[in-house]
């Protein structure tokens, strides 16, 4: 990296003398000799472009890149308009970094409060941060708000992705909170069970809609349950099936979270993705990272700011619920540009064709012998039950460049179809399976 340092080596010695040293060693005076290190870091020689370009390139072949994609699980293939690279390449918007001198950063102010709108909208929610790391951060951080000195014990459904249920359990390792996980019966939230299991020392319930099997939860229910109970309610969303399903303003949530990973970003092999949250007006002291507010200058003139900052943690450190420290705000612009291209009717298409196929993969499936593990209502993922291995099925699939849903069980899949898997690619899917079922 040493030819892409901006200045020359009489321009750092100019530098060092100006502040009144010879040479490097002398800069580095207050550190002990003997734990400076005595010869070179054990690197290789730097490499040309076109030598670090094909490096690069071998390396990358590495990666299996999959033709079709039938599997979700939290991350999911869907088309991007080219807008969207187009705005996002912008050199303007390429840092990720949290605007602390909000007075000369106005731009990327602005991205933010318009990203915060969307999300508002998109959930039914009244106030939204700029955004965290990703979904299962956002879960456990939403766990996190509904904590206090009377209400210390927090319940998830059983029927959450397992991924965001180690994040939660690990942040209540962390903070001394007590996890309980409410089972599920016939693939969705046990009612019965939660009304008995929840006290006056249950601080919050979390579940995700649609669940990890793609089933969708009766989040008017859970949230009435909840609520008699006294604890807060919090659900997770995806939020493409926003575009057709009840919001969590209007199922009664307290707190709405999620993945943004299906709002313009590419699965990128896992990341980055962002975290949203959003809440009621009620909780919007407790939301943690960012948030953007609008507001005047002197002349009277549209302005944006930080707001509410007296409740983070480098205001009121010793009192603070969380460690979030900067905001995803690049990924927050991609998702803010996605949604402005698609518009709620587009976002509604989307989601629609979504679910449409899903249901018809799932009965094509069905036809050759993989049958529905559960009976509810599903959005676009399903979980499917066959004679056969699961790797083995998958494995077949791999052969004709098909990523197969994902192995939750030796015998059971769980499938996912997006906007972007045609009726020939099913087919041809379907196709494989059944020979696999012949043998």
């Amino acid at each position: 990296m040493g030819t892409y340092v901006p200045n020359t080596r009489e321009e750092q010695l100019q530098m060092l003398n100006e502040i009144g040293y010879k040479s490097f060693d002398d800069l580095f005076c207050d550190i002990p000799k003997e734990v400076r290190l005595k010869k070179a870091l054990n690197l290789p020689e730097g490499t040309s472009e076109i030598e670090a370009s094909i490096k690069m390139g071998e390396i990358a072949e590495k990666n299996k890149i999959f033709k079709y994609i039938f599997r979700g699980g939290g991350a999911y293939n869907h088309y991007i308009p080219a807008i969207v690279k187009n705005v996002l390449s912008k050199e303007t918007f390429q840092t990720a970094y949290t605007p602390y001198q909000s007075e000369i950063s106005q731009g990327i102010l602005q991205s933010i409060f318009e990203y915060q709108t969307m999300i508002c909208e998109l959930t039914g929610m009244d106030v939204s941060n700029a955004s965290v790391y990703d979904g299962a951060s956002a879960a456990a951080e939403a766990v996190a708000m509904c904590r206090n000195k009377k209400r210390k014990d927090i319940y998830v459904s059983e029927t959450i992705n397992p991924e965001v249920m180690n994040t939660i359990k690990t942040y209540c390792f962390g903070s001394g909170g007590e996890l309980f996980i409410v089972p599920k019966k016939d693939g969705v939230t046990d009612y019965e069970k939660l009304k008995e299991m929840l006290d006056d020392k249950s601080a919050c319930f979390y579940i995700q809609q649609p669940n990890y099997y793609g089933i969708i939860e009766d989040g008017d229910k859970i949230s009435e349950v909840v609520h008699e109970k006294g604890a807060s309610f919090i659900m997770g969303c995806n939020p493409i099936s926003l575009g057709i399903l009840k919001t969590p303003g209007e199922c009664g949530a307290d707190i709405a979270v999620g993945e943004g990973q299906p709002l313009g970003m590419p699965l990128s092999f896992g990341g980055p993705y962002l975290g949203f949250m959003a809440s009621t007006s009620k909780m919007m002291r407790k939301l943690p990272g960012r948030i953007v507010g609008e507001t005047v200058d002197m002349d009277g003139k549209r302005a944006f700011v930080l707001t509410l900052q007296a409740r983070e943690q480098h205001i009121k450190r010793e009192r603070a619920s969380s460690n979030i420290c900067s905001n995803q705000a690049l990924c927050a612009m991609t998702a803010s540009v996605y949604m402005a291209v698609m518009g709620s009717e587009g976002i509604r298409e989307t989601a629609t064709q979504c679910t449409s196929k899903a249901h018809y993969l799932q009965k094509e499936l069905e036809n050759v012998g993989l049958k529905l593990k559960y009976s509810q209502e599903f959005f676009h993922e399903f979980v499917t039950v066959s004679d056969n291995n699961a790797d083995e099925i998958l494995k077949e699939l791999e052969k004709e460049n098909i990523l197969g849903g994902l192995p939750i069980g030796e015998k059971e899949i769980l499938w996912c179809t997006t906007e972007l898997n045609t009726r020939v690619h099913m087919d041809k899917l379907v196709g494989i399976v059944k020979e696999m079922q012949k043998k």
